[in-house]
């Protein structure tokens, strides 16, 4: 089984601007993908969310979700990571989270912008620790 230390699920996951694909379960049992940003830290995937917000319920009631990155062009690829989540609502990292999220998929010039936009109370850090990885970086070998 893959883990967040092996090299190439790292690369494949803090690759560009990839976004994961969150699934988790809504209150009557429906399954729900929701896209998120997300960075790698350490041995967790952390992404942001509002608190009142469908996802942030979902995960303050049930912590377990999967999130999945995949690769749309050859040679295909996608790693699954299944895990628990914890969350925290700290101000200082809400802002500190938020900056390195946007630095990843706006780029550094717009990061303290968009930190500043989305590090604010109501909001989310939510931090998953995977219990599974599946997938790989080349599904046409």
């Amino acid at each position: 089984m893959a883990s967040l230390s092996d090299p190439q699920v790292r690369e494949f996951l803090s690759h560009g601007t990839r976004t994961g694909k969150l699934a988790f379960v809504a209150t009557d049992g429906r399954p729900v993908i929701n896209p998120v940003w997300f960075i790698l830290e350490g041995d967790e995937l952390v992404f942001n969310t509002g608190k009142d917000t469908a996802k942030g319920r979902a995960i303050r009631r049930d912590p377990r979700v999967a999130l999945c990155v995949d690769l749309e062009q050859p040679p295909y690829g996608y790693f699954q990571v299944q895990g628990t989540a914890t969350v925290s609502e700290d101000p200082a990292e809400l802002l500190r989270t938020a900056t390195a999220i946007a630095a990843r998929y706006m780029g550094p010039d717009r990061a303290e912008e968009f930190g500043k936009r989305n590090g604010v109370p109501g909001e989310l850090v939510v931090r998953v620790r995977p219990t599974k990885i599946l997938g790989g970086a080349d599904m046409t070998a």
